[in-house]
């Protein structure tokens, strides 16, 4: 299989993308560009329409508005079996009555690919897929992790130019699935074929993905790389689905030179957070942030710290690597949350339930969203 490089040419280009159910609306309006060799995930809650435009990806439905070009041919007319694409199901869909290499090989076969050529090409698809040896076997005599790795091969095998993995590891133990994470990402870069992932696991998709395109009721609200869409997310949806945050309700009182000042109740103080996007004062903001980036303590800060409050803890979550402390500001906020690295082993918490502390953090470190 050839490796080809990651560029910035489209392989997939989607335009004014709709799919209509009746008066249900799955995808309303999506444009998306997919580079040529990236790993891409399309990430959101169920119902949100990811699902969907991956089977019109993959023909399995038809827009009710909208094109899709795939490699600069446009899809409109194109059935399923002609695409330059192949699927791999959530379930796998592998043949329990046939071998794994006759599972591998089905596809070729039914292509018309001469039966040699077709088992030589399922053996070297079951090798980079590390199932070398594998052939002979039943799914049955396989995990789950090998059953989705012959589902893979079955789908390299025909040497797509797009691979697309609907929920791909979603039937696997906890353990396994942060495994097979790492393999897919190094599948994908050996073969250097364009991947596009449904998954509603954010995890998943910050560890495997170039690029993610956040969804919500049928349309695209972000698409950025990973840390681009955690550090700086532009809409209180992405803020919130992507990694843990703290989303704190407050007033714009000012925005300009590259800062935003916003006062809400709990707060000792308008906090400042440095941003160019322009909000208008006097409208409400939200202040996104990230409780492993607020400092915690039980004196007030050394010095002048603009961004600060206070409040009193009233849960704590244990999780091994980090512990969680919940703290209320006032009865007009939601808990803040704080995380802090459990670096040493002690059992001793550094604080504990009903304790005063005070809060503080860097005009760097959060984001004031309009919505």
């Amino acid at each position: 299989m050839s490796v080809d490089a990651k560029t910035d040419s489209p392989i997939i280009e989607i335009a004014g993308l709709s799919k209509r159910y009746g008066s249900v609306t799955a995808v309303d309006a999506v444009d998306l560009t997919i580079r040529r060799g990236e790993f891409f995930a399309l990430l959101g809650p169920s119902g949100c329409g990811k699902t969907t435009l991956l089977r019109m990806l993959a023909g399995l439905e038809l827009p009710t508005e909208g094109t899709i070009r795939i490699d600069g041919q446009d899809m409109s007319m194109v059935p399923a079996n002609r695409r330059p694409v192949n699927m791999v199901f959530q379930s796998y869909a592998v043949f329990p009555h046939m071998s794994v290499l006759d599972n591998v090989a089905y596809g070729l076969k039914v292509d018309g690919v001469p039966k040699a050529e077709a088992l030589q090409r399922a053996e070297d698809a079951l090798a980079l897929v590390k199932l070398a040896g594998y052939g002979p076997r039943r799914p049955d005599q396989l995990s789950g992790g090998q059953r989705q790795r012959v589902a893979l091969a079955r789908a390299l095998v025909k040497r797509p130019k797009v691979l697309l993995l609907d929920e791909p590891l979603s039937a696997l133990d906890a353990k396994l699935r942060e495994q097979m994470r790492f393999e897919l990402v190094n599948l994908q870069e050996s073969v250097g074929i364009t991947f596009v992932v449904v998954t509603h696991d954010q995890d998943e998709a910050l560890s495997m993905a170039d690029r993610i395109a956040v969804m919500d009721h049928g349309r695209v609200q972000q698409t950025a790389p990973p840390a681009e869409l955690y550090e700086f997310p532009r809409t209180k949806f992405v803020a919130d689905f992507i990694g843990s945050v703290n989303l704190i309700e407050g007033r714009v009182e000012a925005c300009d030179d590259g800062h935003v000042r916003l006062s809400a109740p709990g707060l000792a103080a308008p906090v400042e957070i440095e941003q160019e996007a322009g909000l208008p004062v006097g409208s409400t903001g939200w202040l996104a942030l990230r409780p492993e980036k607020v400092d915690i303590s039980k004196e007030p800060p050394a010095g002048i710290a603009r961004n600060t409050a206070s409040g009193t803890v009233e849960e704590i979550t244990y999780l091994g690597d980090i512990s969680v402390f919940h703290v209320r500001l006032n009865a007009e906020q939601p808990l803040v949350k704080v995380t802090i690295a459990n670096l040493d082993r002690v059992t001793r918490r550094p604080f504990t339930w009903g304790d005063r502390v005070h809060l503080s953090w860097t005009p760097t470190c959060g984001v004031v969203l309009a919505q």
